[in-house]
């Protein structure tokens, strides 16, 4: 948005401006950045001694000088009610980015609401109400009463079951501990609904229950584990377009060679060299493109592998490992489980149990179950035997002298959201557990991630597993009321196509209902709202900080803060947690999301307690939070007291990385890898390995979908826009460039279906439709393509089908289907550029 505004300069930071600690909200790398603030009529001068930075501003300033910012890094917000200018940028003093921004980072500041440049004027800033036929705004207590009276009726007319949530489970943005802990505490202590999903998932579960199962806990390393380690293996991950500064930061180092120092500090007695690195996955992304210009190609391996047989390969390396001899004997006799007879009741027999897909078990059993040879993966997984035997070679072949190789293991919605989720995620973790590479210098087997992580609430024990299906219930016209924080099932769901016709009608029933009894006064519109939920009606409270999709289709909409705009402590992917800081006020009347279910809670305690139900009134009690640090104490600080916001504060934008170990001094001791004592996360403290052998396509249908469409519709994300294009639907810099997502195709293929680049096409199979616009890429193989996931204009949920794995969890990536032309051009597309996204030399 900010090379918009016709910027030719910007003020200078002055050296009494006000400094706090940020850390960029959008994905689960955490950059550390500096938010400055200072009065609106005031600016610093070119002297050392008027400008933050302390350097003469008067000289030209070398090309990686600190004492920068760009116009999007810039903003006029409130602060305390008065306007002050605003600058964000990266924290040089940050061991996660050491200064480096990304395209989404970077733009922090103008994602803010600003009443003075413009910049996010469709933040909600007051509650809404459906009233008079439209969105009406109302006070606080208004908007809680009436939560508090339809839900508390529906509940104790029927039960809990009744009432279904959808719900966030991550840091950043929105979430973090503050509000994973009041939400967690509304719908797992004070009730116990079970009817819950999250935000990107239509059930309430993890998406790596496989690697929590075997003992080893997804976040596992430490992101220097990238620049110590032998070989980078990125599976089903895209990590410079996903999580772009721990990619340039820790891994392009490593492939540059440029960590040797460090390499022959830690690890003096082993030969050292460039780390390889390997990417699985069908498409071949940007990160190997740039990896090949870091490295060179003779050290970059890429398997396009056929979409979701990613389980016959890892089986294929994990059996050429053991066959040569290369995996650790004595570590596996030490730390993982020896006799799987031994312990009954934690292993049902294989293919008995949906909440156990795999059979957890000993290491010469899961050998035996998983026996794959590379020719057999070959045929499966379309890619040479003698690449998977150079991959296996590349993992876990011994150095020069016979020092074990380290290798670390990132993987990420590709193989999270593809075929036999369980099985292949375990697959993963028995080739690290084999090779002895987590817990250990330059090891790890972890999830990329999506966003930050932020999570502490109450047990959710009777939730259940598998857990409840939740968006097949509201189609199946199950549940009364629905509560939704921060999600947007339109743009991410599966079956999106049925969700959305049954959800409008649903809701559209309470609507029409409350239309009719408009001004006879609240007992009479519970009433009606009530009626209509019996006749298969959905009470909807949207609480976010936009007007999304569902909110439109909500009667009750709740204002939320996001981080900056309150105070919120994430931890990002490698455990590291900071508290980012209150630097502006929320826009309007918005709050953080933990008092919004404070306020649900009080009311809901008052409204119980009117209608004589006290005993389950007196449940909602404790929620007496002033501010968001009172959340936080009730929750995340009661359980981990050393760790507080004033030590968190002065820690900056390093913190610490979890668990909290102690306090030296003021200090909190982190913990930097996990399992390094090789005790792992079982009751017993020794890891399990997988026996869970090849089986296809295992998810309904989608076989046959296979066979019946023309064109496999991979998805992901760019590096530009993130997640559903929350903020980024409201800025130019991103909506310029990308109008529509973008499907990128064979060239070939294009022509065959006569589409020209830039062309708006349909996307379609017997699920439902969608549309984007066609970007030739030469580098993709000829019946497959890749869309753009989660925009506004285009969802590619549409055209998935309903089937899930047996823990619920949604295959987004198996999804084929045909495309047709629609039109030319789009006027909105036709200044786009659709040369190759890969940089050549």
């Amino acid at each position: 948005m900010a090379y918009k505004r016709h910027i030719d300069r910007l003020p200078i930071i002055p050296a009494d401006a006000k400094v706090q600690n940020a850390v960029c909200h959008y994905c689960i790398v955490g950059c550390g950045y500096k938010a400055y603030t200072w009065p609106i009529n005031r600016q610093g001068g070119t002297d050392p001694s008027q400008n933050v930075f302390g350097v003469d501003l008067s000289e030209q300033q070398p090309q990686d000088t600190e004492a920068w910012y760009a116009p999007s890094m810039y903003n006029i917000v409130k602060q305390d009610g008065r306007d002050v200018q605003l600058v964000i940028k990266p924290d040089v003093n940050c061991v996660v980015n050491s200064g480096l921004g990304s395209v989404r980072g970077a733009r922090m500041a103008e994602n803010h609401p600003s009443t003075v440049t413009g910049t996010q004027g469709h933040r909600l800033t007051d509650p809404l109400t459906w009233r008079y036929g439209s969105y009406q705004q109302t006070s606080w207590e208004d908007a809680f009463d009436l939560v508090a009276r339809v839900t508390a009726r529906v509940v104790m007319d029927g039960s809990e079951d009744d009432l279904i949530v959808s719900m966030f489970d991550h840091g950043g943005s929105g979430g973090g501990y503050e509000n994973t802990w009041g939400t967690g505490k509304l719908y797992f202590e004070s009730m116990k609904v079970k009817n819950v999903r999250i935000h990107n998932r239509p059930a309430y579960n993890s998406e790596v229950h496989a690697t929590r199962d075997m003992g080893v806990g997804e976040l596992n390393n430490a992101y220097e584990d990238a620049e110590l380690t032998d070989t980078l293996v990125a599976w089903g991950c895209n990590p410079l377009e996903c999580q772009t500064n721990y990619f340039l930061n820790h891994w392009v180092p490593n492939l540059q060679g440029m960590t040797s120092d460090k390499k022959a500090e830690l690890l003096p007695d082993e030969p050292q060299e460039p780390a390889k690195i390997i990417f699985i996955d069908p498409r071949r992304n940007v990160s190997v493109n740039a990896a090949e210009q870091a490295a060179g190609p003779d050290n970059v391996l890429h398997l396009p592998i056929n979409s979701g047989t990613d389980l016959a390969l890892a089986n294929a390396i994990f059996t050429h490992i053991v066959e040569q001899g290369w995996h650790d004997q004595d570590f596996i006799d030490a730390h993982t489980l020896r006799e799987a007879a031994e312990h009954p009741a934690e292993f049902p027999a294989k293919g008995a149990s949906d909440a156990y897909p795999g059979l957890l078990t000993s290491f010469e059993d899961a050998v035996e179950a998983n026996r794959m040879s590379l020719e057999e993966a070959a045929e499966i997984c379309g890619v040479p035997a003698d690449d998977i035997r150079k991959a296996a070679e590349w993992m876990a072949e011994p150095k020069e002298g016979g020092a074990r190789r380290r290798m670390m293991i990132g993987y990420e919605k590709g193989i999270i959201w593809g075929n036999d989720n369980y099985r292949t995620n375990g697959a993963i973790v028995n080739i690290s557990l084999a090779t002895r590479n987590i817990g250990q210098l330059g090891g790890g087997c972890v999830r990329m991630g999506g966003h930050q992580e932020g999570y502490f609430r109450p047990s959710e024990g009777h939730v259940g597993r598998p857990a409840a299906y939740v968006d097949q219930l509201i189609i199946d016209g199950k549940g009364g009321v629905h509560h939704i924080w921060a999600c947007n099932h339109y743009r991410t769901t599966l079956n999106a196509t049925e969700f959305k016709r049954i959800y409008n009608h649903r809701t559209n029933m309470v609507k029409e209902a409350m239309d009719s009894v408009a001004g006879q006064g609240r007992d009479a519109l519970v009433d009606a709202i009530v009626g209509a939920i019996a006749e298969g009606g959905l009470f909807a409270v949207n609480v976010d900080i936009i007007q999304n999709e569902m909110g439109s289709q909500a009667h009750v909409v709740l204002p939320a803060a996001q981080q900056g705009e309150m105070n919120l402590t994430s931890m990002n992917g490698e455990r590291r947690m900071r508290l980012a800081e209150k630097y502006m006020d929320p826009p309007g009347h918005a709050m953080p999301d933990c008092l919004i279910a404070a306020g649900i809670a009080r009311h809901m305690e008052r409204v119980l307690s009117e209608t004589g139900n006290s005993d389950y009134a007196a449940n909602f009690q404790g929620y007496d939070w002033k501010n968001e640090e009172d959340a936080f104490r009730d929750g995340y600080q009661s359980a981990h007291p050393d760790v507080t916001y004033e030590r968190l504060r002065a820690m900056g934008t390093n913190g610490f990385q979890e668990p909290p170990q102690g306090l030296d001094g003021e200090t909190i001791i982190g913990t930097d890898r996990l399992y390094k004592d090789g005790k792992f996360s079982t009751d017993d403290g020794l890891a399990r390995f997988m026996a869970g052998p090849w089986r296809g396509l295992v998810t309904p249908g989608k076989q046959e979908e296979s066979e019946s469409y023309t064109f496999l519709i991979n998805n992901g994300r760019s590096n530009l826009n993130w997640q559903n294009w929350f903020l980024d639907q409201e800025n130019e810099f991103v909506t310029d460039r990308w109008p529509y997502p973008f499907i990128e195709m064979n060239p070939e293929d294009m022509a065959e279906n006569s589409i020209e680049p830039g062309d708006l096409v349909e996307i379609f199979n017997g699920n439902g439709a969608t549309q984007a616009i066609a970007y030739p890429t030469e580098t993709a193989t000829r019946g497959e393509t890749f869309m753009l996931f989660g925009s506004p204009r285009g969802t590619q949920g549409n055209i998935v089908s309903k089937g899930v794995n047996e823990l619920v969890i949604p295959v987004y990536k198996q999804t084929w289907a045909d495309i047709r032309k629609i039109a030319d051009v789009p006027e909105a597309a036709r200044h786009i550029s659709f040369k190759s996204k890969e940089f050549r030399f």
